[in-house]
This record gives C-alpha cells, sequence and structure tokens, in this order.
C-alpha cells in the first residue's frame, strides 16, 4: 500500500499544491517564492527520506505569512492523509540534531492528539534573500503542520548563536524524527486505546 497524498489548498491569500510520499528517496522539489523556506522544505524532504512537492503562489507583496502557514496547513493535512491507519509504525521519535555551534532537540509522537510546544529562540535578525525570511515564521510553520497532522512535536534549542543553523537544525531534526516514527515495524497499531 502506498503511502502517498496529493492536496491543493486555494484561498484569497495563496494557492498551493503538496505531493508527498512518504516511503520516497527523498526526493523534492518545492517552489514557494520564499528561497530560504524553499530550502528548509527541501531539509525536511531530503532528511525525512520523503519525496515532496510544494508548489505555492501568495501573497508575498503584503507579507509571507500567509504564505508559510497555509504551507504548514496543507503538509500537516497531506502527511496525516498519506500516514492512514498508522498500523506498524513505532509511533514515538527523538533526536538532538547540532549544526555547527546549534543544537536542537526534537521530540515527537504520532498521537492523533496535537500538541505543540515551541522554545527556539533567535538572536533576532532576519535571514537575508529576496525577500528575506522572518525567523518568527518558523513557529507558525511548525503550530500549522502540527495542528492538522495531528502529532505532538516539542522542539527546543539546546545552544545556538547563527539563526540560520538554529532553523536548519531544527527542520533536520524535525525530518529524521518523522523518519523514524513512520517506519513500520509491526503489524499492531502502538495504542493502548486502539485508536491513533
Amino acid at each position: 500500500m502506498s503511502r502517498s497524498a496529493s492536496r491543493e489548498r486555494n484561498t484569497k491569500e495563496t494557492q498551493i499544491s503538496i505531493e508527498i510520499d512518504i516511503d520516497g528517496a527523498g526526493t523534492t522539489d518545492c517552489s514557494t517564492g520564499l528561497p530560504f523556506f524553499d530550502h528548509m522544505l527541501d531539509q525536511l524532504g531530503r532528511h525525512g527520506n520523503f519525496d515532496l512537492t510544494v508548489k505555492a503562489v501568495g501573497d508575498l507583496h503584503i507579507d509571507s505569512h500567509h504564505t508559510v502557514e497555509d504551507t504548514g496547513i496543507l503538509l500537516g493535512e497531506a502527511f496525516r492523509e498519506a500516514l492512514g491507519d498508522k498500523v506498524g509504525v513505532r509511533r514515538f521519535a527523538s533526536n538532538r540534531v547540532p549544526l555547527d555551534e546549534a543544537l536542537v532537540e526534537c521530540a515527537l509522537d504520532l498521537s492523533g492528539r496535537p500538541y505543540f510546544h515551541y522554545d527556539v529562540e533567535f538572536p533576532g535578525e532576519k535571514i537575508l534573500g529576496d525577500p528575506p525570511f522572518d525567523p518568527q515564521l518558523c513557529e507558525e510553520f511548525w503550530r500549522a503542520f502540527v495542528m492538522s497532522s495531528a502529532m505532538t512535536l516539542h522542539l527546543t534549542s539546546v545552544r545556538g548563536k547563527n539563526t540560520h543553523h538554529l532553523i536548519e537544525a531544527s527542520f533536520k531534526g524535525v525530518a529524521r524524527a518523522l523518519r523514524d516514527a513512520v517506519r513500520v515495524e509491526g503489524g499492531g497499531l502502538p495504542s493502548t486505546k486502539g485508536v491513533l
């Protein structure tokens, strides 16, 4: 059975399409009009070993917020659909990912109950680019992803001084944890409740 999904979201602010194959090879094609965000989505697919295509057009002349948040919403929906009934998955995963001086801790649970804890502080500067990327949007992306995928995610920076490094370590940490959590190891549902 293929664990893949395609979703579209069209609003007055954004038009987004996403394709994901959880059992892919880490092939990505991400275009949101925000080069740094594309780079982070690429990290998510590559290090999660998901095939991921994201095409987004948003009202970037106003702000990047709508594009980033709506991408998180749709990616969470697609991920949840692709994951299916979760029979046999490992469910829990955690790790610490370094990127030079930055170290970020990630823990997640494919629980079916959305909960998000975010404790990643940045020095304050935007990521330069055209257009620049506001680091605060990472929290909005992850919250949207968590709520629409119905998982529990804790992201905490242990240390770090470089904004780029902290963000990238976060995306790689979540990617690697998702890669571990979705791995099928058995035939049962990993829950005493009988549902996830």
